[in-house]
């Protein structure tokens, strides 16, 4: 009996034992023998029914991605009768992507505004900062309503009132911007939704450059006025004249991005706004003294134009408006390189400038500079060598000192430079496009050699420098006529934002 009180509890424990590690021994050698088994009955035939069984599936989870971000694709799409489910061409997904980059882009650009905000803020008095930031504000506002009722439709005008020079006016939104996909007849995707909102924030970029030359003694509701005529009717009747395959276009006048069809518009615009209202007060002495009027903050107007930098990263490859395939990539990477170089080169050349003329480095020239050769290289990024690039923007750092100093001397206020870099520039970037030629690697040149094209883009900045000096100089004599253009003495000396909007950009407390 005692034997059995010790071998009892030893043999049930080696029972335990084995029947927890049983079924794993068998299970094991369950799998060895499988694992034997399919590796002795694989075939290469079994295997390449395998790959592509895996290979169907990911196609499959790859469209149906796809539908998930980009929705229904369109008629492109085509029903699969093995799954049931819709797969996403080709085409679907390029019209997605160009359509991206196109919006991202308009993006960028409407992103400018808060850089030409910053700018002109911070190079005027801190009295006139809310009137500067309303002013900003109204022309997208403003702008954008105005061109999306008349001014979309009168750039690319679907008639001609008189052929080539006076484009057809529509009423509202019609032709590209109904929703349908626009440039099936010419190789581009984007949809004409995607269209408009990249040509408005155009519309809105000219509208604001004159925000800058008229800064700190124009009434705000004249400035409504000037605002609403430039985007509804001025820019885009000047702008059908290019884009709109007016006559200039015709001609063979080659302005890319805008130098001239957005920038001298509202560079000339701003002049016209400058002359008619005349110097703030204590601008200049009785006896002709140019007297500085230093901006309150330096600080505004840097980060300003590092806004603005970026921004024309979406202006000008923007404008390329298709950017699927390599030539279309290149042309993109082209295009963003150009812009940054000449950036860099006007702001360099400016200060290296104004240093040699007033002894110490002006930042205010260098920043100017740099906006001047990103207007210099807007006419002509997509077309130029890197090399040609950096001496455009040279040229237009140079330009945008000569400007300020000519304005100067003329006794004309422009507080922020808004001619010199965007009227002078832009003229400048045109006539470049008949002075550097690109070559491609079949030896063709974007532009003619012979003097033909210097006359025709001379010619081309001529008429866009007069139709925009002289249309608004109508409009702000007008103003002046019926005392809405200028404020009083006794509220320019308080200060806009007091007088205008009864409120301060910064308190004392």
């Amino acid at each position: 009996m005692n034997r059995w009180r010790v071998w009892l509890p030893c043999l049930l424990a080696a029972l335990f034992v084995f029947g927890a590690i049983a079924p794993t021994m068998a299970f094991a050698q369950d799998d060895a023998a499988v694992e034997v088994e399919v590796e002795e009955e694989i075939t290469p035939e079994d295997e390449l029914e395998a790959a592509e069984a895996e290979a169907e599936q990911v196609g499959q989870d790859v469209a149906d991605a796809a539908e998930y971000l980009f929705g229904d694709p369109g008629p492109a799409a085509v029903p699969d009768t093995a799954y049931g489910a819709k797969q996403v061409s080709v085409e679907g997904l390029s019209l997605a992507f160009e359509n991206f980059v196109l919006v991202m882009c308009a993006v960028l650009v409407l992103f400018m505004q808060a850089g030409f905000a910053m700018v002109e803020a911070g190079f005027n008095s801190q009295k006139n900062v809310i009137n500067i930031l309303f002013k900003n504000v109204m022309d997208l506002c403003v702008g954008v309503m105005l061109y999306a009722v008349i001014g979309f439709n009168l750039m690319y005008p679907s008639s001609w009132i008189v052929e080539n020079y006076v484009p057809g006016v529509s009423p509202f939104l019609s032709g590209e911007f109904s929703g349908d996909p626009a440039g099936a007849d010419d190789g581009l995707f984007y949809h004409g939704q995607a269209d408009f909102l990249f040509q408005a924030a155009f519309a809105a970029t000219a509208a604001t450059i004159v925000s800058g030359a008229v800064a700190g003694r124009m009434q705000f509701r004249a400035y409504l006025v000037y605002s609403a005529l430039l985007t509804g009717i001025i820019y885009p009747f000047s702008g059908s004249w290019k884009w709109g395959g007016g006559w200039l276009d015709q001609m063979g006048f080659y302005d890319f991005a805008g130098s001239c069809v957005v920038h001298a518009v509202g560079g000339f615009a701003g002049l016209a706004g400058a002359i008619a209202l005349g110097p703030r007060l204590g601008r200049y002495t009785v006896d002709g003294k140019s007297v500085p009027l230093p901006g309150h903050s330096i600080s505004l107007a840097t980060l300003g134009v590092f806004i603005l930098l970026i921004g024309w990263f979406g202006f000008n490859p923007g404008s390329q408006l298709t950017f699927g395939g390599a030539g279309n990539t290149a042309a993109y990477a082209r295009i963003a390189t150009n812009t940054l170089l000449a950036a860099g080169a006007g702001g360099f050349m400016s200060m290296l400038i104004s240093w040699c003329m007033f002894g110490k480095p002006d930042i205010s020239m260098a920043l100017n500079g740099m906006l001047g050769g990103l207007v210099g290289i807007t006419a002509n990024c997509d077309g130029v060598t890197n090399l040609s690039a950096v001496i455009i923007g040279l040229v237009a750092g140079a330009l945008v000192v000569i400007g300020v100093l000519m304005l100067d001397k003329l006794k004309i206020d422009d507080p922020v430079g808004a001619w010199p870099v965007h009227g002078l520039c832009g003229l400048w970037g045109c006539i470049a496009c008949a002075l550097f030629q690109y070559q491609d690697a079949a030896g063709a040149y974007y532009w003619g050699e012979d003097t033909a094209g210097l006359v025709t883009q001379l010619i081309g900045c001529v008429a866009y420098a007069v139709w925009a000096f002289v249309t608004m100089a109508i409009v702000f004599y007008i103003l002046k006529a019926i005392g809405w253009l200028r404020v009083s003495r006794e509220e320019e000396e308080a200060g806009l934002d007091i007088s205008e909007h009864g409120m301060s950009a910064y308190t004392t407390a």
